[in-house]
């Protein structure tokens, strides 16, 4: 199985996750049905996995995987990075916080030619292992290439593991002796310069409120000038208000209330969005953090500073060069890699060290 087979393969599943109809695509009935299955049932193993937010997921991967961007985003690497195959193994610890959030991991091994052994998320077991045999129907040679697991990991010669703080420095210590990827903690913050059209305000919301929050590129906190008028903010992201319809939601968003209410902690209250004033970058879920600037530079020179906290940075307008605009913080592109860690450039290293050492013997 060569490059141009695995960048097909890709391309037909990222048909499939778009547009999950049986109909639309002969002979894989059964695995559409099942995918289409796995939308609607998510939610009872995990309530934040709903309906619209996996579907969500798998629109987003759907089009980052169309065929224009997987080769521009192959053709960024020297070709001869894809071309080598190994049998080495990359175990890959997945998180669960939203649908199919390893996926991109999973992408970079299999097409980068080494084998794949992913440690699932409970959160998160079902939706990856069904994809990745909807990939192996689409081309026999992902067969045995990839393999799932809630157990402790065996036989890998390299890791990629994404946690909380506090789990990292566990997998530091763990893995401290692989070639590794050690992911942690990060967040979107959002800059506001009170210029916002309504479209780039509800855009924003969608970076808020999408998954509930619960990504790592949701944005949890804004930046806004002295004397912030809130009001267009809270009418652009009314549509977001059925989010006090999940139970889950709104379980936090009491009782964040309620120790606001009983610390009198300063806070604005929408029904559903509760903004507070804080020097953290991380919220709780149905929490907003805010915090004002008056000078754009010192702002800049901050976020610099708080650069390894930092997952995304949204702004309207071009003044910040490593920005997105509002409305793409789950919309990333092949390129967009968590953490800023090429994931790809790490898995070129492993293949030459791997080839190097085959040298020695």
């Amino acid at each position: 199985m060569n490059l141009t087979n695995r960048i097909a393969a890709f391309a037909k599943l990222g048909e499939i996750l778009l547009h999950p109809e049986a109909e639309k695509f002969p002979g894989f009935g059964n695995e559409v049905n099942e995918l289409k299955h796995l939308i609607e049932t998510s939610w009872h193993t995990n309530a934040w996995f709903t309906p619209e937010n996996v579907t969500s997921a798998l629109k987003s991967l759907g089009y980052s995987l169309r065929l224009p961007q997987i080769e521009k985003w192959v053709n960024k690497y020297p070709l001869k990075t894809f071309e080598q195959y190994s049998d080495k193994v990359v175990a890959v610890v997945m998180a669960g916080n939203i649908p199919l959030v390893g996926f991109h991991d999973y992408l970079c091994v299999m097409i980068s030619g080494f084998r794949f052994l992913g440690k699932l998320s409970s959160d998160d077991a079902r939706l990856l292992p069904h994809i990745h045999k909807i990939l192996q129907k689409i081309e026999p040679g992902f067969k045995g290439r990839a393999e799932f697991t809630n157990d402790r990991l065996e036989n890998f010669n390299a890791v990629i593991a994404t946690g909380s703080n506090n789990t990292a420095r566990y997998f530091e210590y763990y893995f401290a002796k692989y070639p590794h990827i050690i992911r942690k903690n990060r967040n979107g913050v959002a800059v506001i310069s009170g210029r916002e059209s309504d479209e780039e305000l509800a855009a924003l919301g969608d970076d808020i409120f999408s998954y509930f929050g619960l990504g790592c590129r949701n944005v949890s906190k804004i930046f806004v000038p002295e004397n912030y008028q809130y009001d267009s903010l809270f009418r652009a992201i009314e549509k977001y208000k059925g989010v006090n319809a999940h139970y889950k939601y709104m379980n936090n968003y009491d009782y964040n209330k309620s120790i606001f209410l009983i610390n009198s902690v300063a806070h604005l209250d929408n029904g559903f969005l509760l903004i507070t004033e804080s020097t953290s970058i991380p919220s709780p879920i149905s929490v907003l953090h805010f915090q004002t600037y008056t000078d754009l530079q010192k702002l800049k020179h901050e976020l610099m500073i708080q650069a390894e906290n930092i997952q995304c940075i949204v702004c309207a307008d071009n003044t910040f060069g490593n920005s997105i605009p509002p409305g793409k913080t789950q919309k990333p592109a092949l390129m967009d890699y968590a953490d800023n860690v090429d994931t790809i450039h790490f898995l070129k290293e492993l293949h030459r060290e791997i080839k190097n050492n085959q040298r020695d013997i």
